[in-house]
């Protein structure tokens, strides 16, 4: 069968339009082409489909040919380079707000909660464990670094929908994912918290008379006098009597810590004097004390875990929050390193505050003992005629006490032997000898004392075999310890035969806990470490082991096994009473 031929040839038809497409419908047709044609909002019904396909085509060169003229009219016609054009992005860029809309200034801060705030732990991204520019959660808690479009706070804010977030060290609060700050005096708790600073009037009344108070869970705690600051916030002056957490086996470090933020003029130079140019380890222990004193606690209690963290990184873990050390060991190297951090000297006394609290003089005489056998081979001892006199410094006074009982008594109980305190401070009377060794020392202390004595009692003794306790009980008067027999006289300095007056501050004791243990050895035994209080504000005792406060009677404070004692001279002028 023959080809039928085309009625026109194909070149007259390239310049016709195509059709419209089959799923082209009038609804599609856009109506503002209507009314054009027939003056109607809507499509006449006598358009066919390639009708109203050829008015859209005409339409769209026409908004073309419109748009070019604009363009050529405002001179900023712009033709996009093609590399360019591809490579941006089709997402949007994020802006930021610099302030909230107005009549939201106090959006989001209806989600924060108070009750999961902890600052106490060391200030690191709960994602990448870095330090630097970390902000805070006040909704769940957490840590997380910086606050830009691709930080980890602006995608917990995104995921999470937690929107307000404050910086660890500007104490500056801000909204995510908007980004600008908040200013509103109902966040003035929070950031006091984060870093709890008081004036110098506020610091001289923290001895001052005390009254109860109660955390946010309604816990009671030590604060002090309520007074009224503003008319937003409450002013409450503190005694410190807060529990402090015990991570793991850190109860040596918390006593240590609670007797050292009770020494009135450490605690006040801690607490006001600017020490943002000095070690972390200055900085740290600063933060705790002004924890522990803090006016508008959220919490009974604190937690140390950043100065352990930083004690720990600088003893080569000597002392950390997992293994319980020694609390002299611990204080030893405390008070070492602090004065150093402070600007002190190896060499040179004084320079720092921790000298100036607690360091004295200490005259020692030795003599040596030398060996000889006689004529009939007896061992004879000769003491050289030469005394050696040396004049040594110290921190720490360490006493000696005798020997505890071998046997049972006819009740085969054992016997718990008592010794005055002032029994064992005839060490330092300069009469009795001590011989260590092939030498024979005699100690005297030397005006002018310190305005603090530390006392350490000595009860454990460690050899290659094994490690003994000596459970002998200390008495000793809670005032007037009268400590003139033990220093030489200077009438240049002290009177002679007039008293020097010391009381007690602070008492770490030692109780010894028997643990059941499966070894062929038996029993063990576990160290628990309290500390001693005294408040002197209401002139009570408080004893705080770890979480737990309670008070104790004066009169039953020498029961325990005494093993590092704080003591403060008295003030010249102020009675036996005071």
């Amino acid at each position: 069968m023959a080809k039928r031929h085309a009625e026109e040839a194909l070149e007259a038809s390239v310049s016709q339009d195509s059709p419209a497409s089959k799923r082209a419908r009038t609804e599609d047709v856009p109506e503002q082409l209507f009314p054009t044609l027939n003056g109607l909002g809507s499509a006449p019904s006598t358009l066919n489909r390639h009708q109203i396909g050829a008015l859209r085509h005409d339409d769209m060169k026409m908004s073309a040919a419109t748009n070019r003229d604009e363009q050529k009219l405002q001179g900023a016609a712009f033709v996009p380079d093609s590399d360019d054009f591809h490579e941006q992005s089709a997402y949007p860029t994020t802006s930021r707000q610099i302030a909230p809309l107005e009549g939201y200034t106090d959006l989001y801060l209806d989600t924060i909660d108070r009750a999961v705030l902890d600052f106490d732990f060391e200030k690191l991204c709960s994602v990448t464990l870095s330090n630097i520019n970390v902000y805070a959660c006040l909704v769940c808690g957490k840590y997380y670094q910086g606050r830009g479009p691709k930080s980890h706070a602006y995608f917990h804010a995104l995921e999470m929908g937690h929107h307000v977030y404050v910086n660890m060290q500007t104490k500056r609060v801000y909204v995510l994912p908007e980004g600008y700050e908040v200013k509103s005096k109902s966040l003035e708790d929070i950031k006091f918290v984060v870093d709890p600073r008081l004036s110098r009037e506020e610091v001289s009344q923290l001895d001052k008379e005390a009254k109860d108070a109660w955390d946010l869970s309604g816990k009671k705690y030590r604060p002090g006098q309520l007074k009224t600051c503003t008319e937003y916030m409450p002013l409450l002056t503190p005694l410190g009597f807060v529990g402090m957490n015990n991570i793991k086996e850190n109860d040596y470090f918390n006593v240590v810590v609670q007797a050292m933020a009770h020494i009135p003029p450490l605690r006040n130079y801690f607490m006001l004097e600017d020490l943002s140019q000095r070690s972390e380890l200055v900085q740290r222990f600063s933060v705790l004390v002004r924890k522990i004193w803090n006016i508008r606690a959220f919490k009974t209690h604190v937690s140390p875990h950043e100065l352990l963290q930083q004690v720990s990184r600088q003893s080569s873990k000597k002392f950390d929050l997992l293994h319980q050390s020694d609390p002299v060991d611990f204080l030893s190297w405390f008070l070492n390193n602090m004065h150093l951090a402070l600007g002190g000297s190896k060499t040179k006394p004084g320079g720092s505050m921790i000298h100036k609290v607690f360091q004295g003089r200490l005259k020692v005489e030795s003599q040596r003992i030398t060996a000889k056998a006689d004529v009939g081979d007896r061992l004879r001892f000769e003491e050289a005629a030469e005394v050696n006199v040396e004049t040594i410094r110290y921190l720490m006074l360490t006493l000696d006490l005798p020997a505890a009982p071998l046997f049972q008594d006819e009740l085969d109980r054992n016997i718990i032997p008592q010794i005055p305190l002032t029994s064992i401070l005839s060490k330092y009377d300069g009469l009795k000898a001590q011989e260590q060794l092939n030498t024979r020392r005699r100690y005297r202390l030397l005006h002018p004392l310190p305005p603090f004595l530390l006392f350490h009692i000595k009860r454990f003794s460690v050899n290659k075999f094994v490690s003994e306790r000596n459970p002998t009980i200390v008495t000793f008067p809670v005032r007037s310890l009268d400590m003139s027999p033990y220093v030489e006289p200077n009438p240049a300095i002290h009177p002679p035969g007039e008293p020097i007056w010391y009381d007690l501050v602070a008492n770490v004791t030692h109780e010894a806990v028997r643990t059941r243990d499966d070894s062929v050895e038996g029993e063990a035994e576990r160290k628990v470490w309290r500390v001693q209080l005294r408040d002197r504000a209401r002139e009570e005792w408080l004893e705080i082991q770890d979480l737990f406060v309670e008070r104790v009677a004066t009169e039953t404070l020498f029961t325990k096994e005494s093993y590092l004692m704080v003591w403060e001279r008295r003030r010249e002028g102020r009675g036996k009473g005071m």
